[in-house]
């Protein structure tokens, strides 16, 4: 495999940042593919004289569907029936196995697999379909593939390049993947509302709705690009939130609620860190649609007496005298037993200020609205014990942005 920067580009290699570009823009078109990664491919066929010829373009719409290699070379053969007026449909199966035509390159956001699961290796998918060269943006890190994609191609003599510069737009995309992947745990977001003097809710409890509409709608597409939502047993006896994702709010295009529509029938799991067992059977986090996890101290997992709407985990202290669960074998339980690869943290003051302090968010997302509530407001955040500045727990600005009459601040972690 040849490593390149775009500065080392030249001739005929001088267009392949846009289709990379390309690529990473199709992967981006479902919220999640979890637990598989996002990926796209486009499949161009390059000519000096005649001009470069995009063949087909695909990208990964979730677990059990096709990956984006074999959709993109079916998508070619689907183009090329359309050029030649041959309107039948062509059958998957057919196209792949059809060769395309010499000089195709494919542009991948990920290293092909290699392996079998629900699908077949799409390094054999491009094999058989006869391209010459193979252009990626980032390395698997699942050992499964992990360097056999790019082995097995070459092995098969076709060309294999690493655009080193869309390596982190490219793991960018799929950060919970490489997350779960290198770390064992998802990539997590706490989102958290405040007004602009810090505070969350009114000193009675009100709090609905301190955002906007368009900032609320903002927060489903986080929880669409999550695989599990986590929050505290406090905020449901005090609120009882639903949790749900609901796409009707998310003001997406019914091409974009098409591209995502197998993500929408699977929900992110609600999870409920419920230390004492207080979480009841008629809460609406736990009848709403798809799973609902609580994770306690006892170990009484799977017993006669457990409700059925919802699944107790055993989750351990971090110590003998610490009375709440253990937040990082939360992740770790997520991570290995569902496969989560993004988990949003929407709790409370303290809940997720524990996540904060213990230093596992990766993201920090505020919403600030404009408005004052007073120094009897709820706060922010649980976080006390700061004698000197230098305690203070540091960010560094990722973004900020406007969302209605709301300002959007993304934030990671020094």
């Amino acid at each position: 495999m040849q490593t390149l920067r775009n500065t080392e580009l030249d001739g005929q290699q001088a267009s392949w940042p846009q289709y990379m570009r390309r690529a990473i823009e199709l992967a981006a078109s479902v919220f999640t593919a979890a637990p598989n990664p996002r990926v796209g491919c486009v499949i161009v066929k390059e000519d000096a004289h005649a001009g470069d010829r995009v063949l087909g373009e695909g990208w990964h719409k979730g677990a059990g569907l096709p990956h984006a290699e074999p959709n993109a070379i079916a998508d070619a053969h689907r183009r090329a029936a359309e050029a030649s007026g041959d309107t039948s449909v062509i059958e998957s199966r057919r196209a792949q196995a059809q060769r395309l035509p010499a000089g195709a390159t494919a542009f991948v956001t990920l290293e092909p697999c290699c392996h079998t699961g629900r699908t077949g290796p799409c390094s054999l998918a491009l094999i058989e379909a006869g391209v010459e060269r193979v252009v990626i943006a980032s390395r698997d890190p699942n050992p499964k593939v992990s360097g056999g994609g790019i082995a097995a191609l070459e092995a098969s003599g076709i060309e294999v390049f690493f655009l080193q510069d869309f390596e982190d737009s490219a793991r960018r995309l799929n950060r919970g993947f490489f997350s779960r992947l290198e770390r064992q745990r998802p990539f997590v977001r706490c989102k958290l509302a405040m007004s602009l003097d810090g505070r969350t809710a009114l000193a009675n409890g009100e709090s609905k709705w301190i955002t906007s509409e368009a900032a609320r709608s903002d927060v489903q597409r986080l929880r669409a690009e999550c695989d599990a939502i986590v929050t505290g047993i406090e905020t449901v006896l005090a609120d009882d939130p639903l949790m749900t994702l609901r796409p009707s709010e998310m003001g997406l295009s019914p091409q974009q609620l098409e591209y995502n529509e197998h993500r929408f029938l699977t929900p992110p799991i609600r999870v409920v860190i419920d230390s004492k067992a207080r979480l009841g059977d008629s809460a609406k986090i736990v009848i709403g649609n798809g799973r609902c996890l609580a994770y306690r101290l006892d170990g009484a997992v799977g017993s006669a007496a457990a409700p059925s709407r919802y699944e107790n985990r055993f989750a351990p202290s971090a110590n003998v005298s610490d009375s709440r669960v253990s937040l990082p074998s939360v992740l770790d339980s997520l991570a290995s037993l569902d496969e989560c690869n993004e988990v949003l943290i929407e709790a409370g003051a303290t809940l997720s200020a524990s996540f904060i302090e213990a230093g596992l968010v990766d993201e920090l997302i505020v919403y600030i609205a404009p408005k004052l509530l007073g120094r009897d407001g709820r706060p922010l955040l649980g976080i006390s014990g700061l004698d000197r500045l230098s305690d203070a727990l540091d960010f560094d600005v990722d973004a900020v942005e406007r969302i209605g009459a709301d300002i959007k601040v993304t934030l990671r972690p020094r």
